[in-house]
């Protein structure tokens, strides 16, 4: 997008269309344990809200902060008597993931996690690495999901057998296609800091767009590893993908204070956080969903409208891709071998 023009400092306050209709239609979600990484505000904190008021145990994923604490206090103002907990889990350190797990496996060691929504994410940050030499983006938005679904797997699994099913749901976004390149390995390894540099020209394919693009494309094509494993091995686990659309978060306000994506005009086209969220919601909770599944918005250049499921494009199917995102995430946290 490059550079716009303009102060944009909060996400643009878009009038909800569908949502309300769509949430309540959900089914009841009582007696289940759903966890989602990045809810302090957009598509995130509607999950957990959402997950909240169907009377799920919600457990928040999110670094220490005081958007944190606000977040857990806004569910409880809003849905009175709900079940939450919050777990500290910075997705910038392999650390504070492996503490959230450690925390996570002893609370829920009975009753297992049902919904495992792996949702937080960043957007086009400058070309440096984490703690752990990984790119900022790479590693906040797939790498740290990928061990923290390896590591929950176990209870992913109790909750299966105990209930019936599990899924674990990944957020992709219309990034995965563009700028069209094929998931690269480089992208995944412990490289951060030497990716490009800091581009920013979405159009023109600036490096910081570039290494988004692969943090999208390999979220998707995670869900696809994944449901190739869990259905080799009859596990009841369900592993789904979404996207949201052009939808109005504070993923735009963090990118614009770092010259990135503009809202001047180009927000003009979105929807709210609220009917964004729902193709997360309905892979997380809706009926008629099944494993390998990918649902985002169903109206113009499918940037908002109620969901829809659509097939994944060819440059996520590709066999390659998945060989090559399954061997480096291994490689940055362990072997991830999934048997019911």
């Amino acid at each position: 997008m490059g550079c716009g023009a303009g102060k944009y400092t909060a996400p643009q306050e878009i009038k909800t269309k569908w949502y309300n209709d769509f949430e309540s239609k959900l089914p009841s979600l009582e007696g289940k344990v759903f966890c989602v990484t990045g809810c302090t505000t957009g598509t995130g904190f509607v999950c957990a809200r959402a997950a909240a008021r169907k009377g799920a145990h919600v457990v928040l994923l999110n670094r220490q902060s005081e958007r944190a604490v606000a977040a857990e206090k806004s569910i409880l103002e809003q849905v009175p008597g709900a079940k939450v907990t919050s777990v500290p889990c910075d997705l910038q350190s392999f650390d504070s993931v492996r503490a959230a797990v450690a925390t996570l496996m002893e609370k829920f060691s009975e009753t297992g996690i049902d919904v495992l929504c792996n949702n937080a994410g960043v957007m086009a940050l400058a070309d440096e690495a984490t703690a752990d030499g990984y790119d900022v983006q790479m590693q906040t938005n797939h790498v740290s999901h990928f061990l923290l679904t390896k590591e929950l797997f176990p209870l992913l699994e109790l909750a299966g057998k105990l209930r019936g099913e599990a899924r674990v749901v990944n957020h992709s976004s219309g990034a995965r296609k563009f700028p069209s390149k094929k998931l690269d390995a480089a992208y995944l390894g412990k490289n951060g800091g030497s990716l490009g540099g800091n581009g920013n020209s979405m159009f023109m394919g600036g490096a910081r767009w570039q290494r988004y693009h692969q943090t999208k494309l390999a979220n998707a094509v995670f869900t696809l590893g994944m449901d190739d494993r869990v259905r080799a091995a009859s596990s009841k686990v369900k592993c789904l993908c979404a996207a949201p659309g052009l939808a109005a978060t504070n993923l735009q306000v963090t990118t614009h204070q770092q010259d990135g994506l503009s809202s001047t005009w180009f927000m003009k086209y979105a929807q709210s956080s609220e009917d964004g969220a729902m193709p997360l919601l309905h892979c997380c909770a809706g009926a008629g969903v099944e494993s390998g599944d990918f649902w985002e918005p169903g109206g113009m250049a499918n940037m908002t409208g109620l969901p829809k499921k659509f097939q994944l494009e060819s440059i996520c199917t590709n066999p390659e891709s998945r060989k090559i995102l399954w061997t480096e995430s291994e490689l940055a946290c362990g072997e991830f071998k999934i048997v019911a």
